[in-house]
């Protein structure tokens, strides 16, 4: 008996232990409420039921609008051809500022006149003759007052102006270079006329020969067949001009004098008439065909040849004789020019 009852102690501890255990296992995990309210005296009582919301039989719907109505699918469409590639380029590089020394050029009519504002021709030539003895031409320009951009080093500058020019040499280092250059040079234009009448253009040319036509000696012509109103540019001087008014006997010779930055005017006056030569049956009659014509001075020199019904001669004015020949027929006449009566020569053949 003693033996149960100590056992039976032995089992109520351990109940007890067990039950310590629990509890402190409970107080544990227990939520704040429950630990409110096993703060009281007395064994630890359970938490109050929460009580749960009553269920709902039928609960409102919910506040949705109509369906929105689904889109017709859009079509199915290939996608559009990539756009062909740009290639993209660099601009074009910019020009390159030119490099070299720059040589402005302009002319004067000798020392005091004012500048030649037209008519020049510049080449500019490499001072250096090549294999072949010759100089090289670098450039050319014909404006008034050019200027060249040109590598350093030497150079021959050749300005002409009309039958007149200047030449210099130039060395070109690194500043900018300007040259004058000095042309006594000037311009003469000429017209020939007949009492007060105008020689008509097409009908007299003007040849220019330097120096006076009473100096003795051959001389070559500057100019050739200028025509009325030309302009021909020469070195300042003296010259002569020979006016050929028609193939005939019709010249003048006059001496001008050509002045530096002046335009000379010359005015050439013929003594002479237009004749027009006539074969006739008889006087006032129709002209033969094919009948040769010989114009000549009473000293017999040959003035003019030709051959047709109605040639024409111009001759300077005094006498002459003509000689017409037809048919194996020969016929002559004297006659006599007188300035600016143009008229008509029959011979008559009988």
């Amino acid at each position: 008996m003693g033996t149960w009852a100590a056992g039976r102690g032995h089992g109520f501890r351990r109940l007890a232990m067990m039950a310590f255990a629990a509890a402190c296992a409970a107080a544990v995990v227990m939520p704040r409420e429950a630990l409110a309210q096993s703060s009281g005296d007395g064994p630890p009582r359970p938490p109050a039921d929460i009580p749960s919301a009553p269920p709902v039989a039928n609960p409102p719907a919910a506040n949705v609008g109509p369906p929105t109505p689904l889109l017709p699918a859009a079509p199915v469409t290939a996608p559009p051809a990539p756009a062909p590639a740009v290639i993209a380029r660099p601009p074009p590089p910019a020009p390159a500022a030119p490099t070299g020394v720059t040589l402005a050029v302009s002319a004067r009519f000798g020392r005091d006149p004012p500048d030649i504002n037209g008519g020049i021709l510049w080449r500019v030539y490499s001072d250096k003759p090549e294999a072949g003895g010759s100089f090289r031409l670098i450039k050319e320009d014909r404006s008034a007052t050019p200027t060249f951009t040109l590598p350093p080093g030497g150079y021959v500058v050749h300005a002409t102006f009309g039958l007149a020019n200047a030449v210099k040499r130039v060395q070109l280092r690194g500043d900018p270079v300007r040259e004058v250059f000095e042309i006594s040079a000037g311009g003469i234009r000429f017209e020939g006329r007949v009492g007060d009448s105008k020689i008509p253009p097409g009908q007299i040319t003007f040849d220019v020969y330097p120096g006076s036509q009473f100096e003795p000696g051959e001389k070559r012509r500057v100019a050739q067949d200028v025509a009325t109103g030309d302009v021909v540019l020469l070195p300042e001087g003296a010259y002569y001009v020979v006016s050929n008014y028609g193939d005939g006997n019709a010249v003048v010779r006059s001496d001008i004098r050509v002045q530096p930055g002046k335009l000379i005017d010359v005015t050439v006056n013929h003594r002479a008439a237009v004749i027009t030569l006539k074969l006739v049956g008889e006087r006032g009659g129709e002209a033969l065909a094919n009948t040769s014509w010989t114009v000549l001075t009473p000293g017999g020199d040959v003035i003019k040849e030709s051959v047709g019904a109605f040639p024409r001669v111009i001759l300077a004015e005094g006498d002459y004789v003509v000689i017409a020949r037809n048919e194996g027929k020969v016929y002559n006449r004297n006659f006599k020019v007188e300035p600016g009566f143009d008229r008509e020569i029959e011979v008559v053949a009988q």
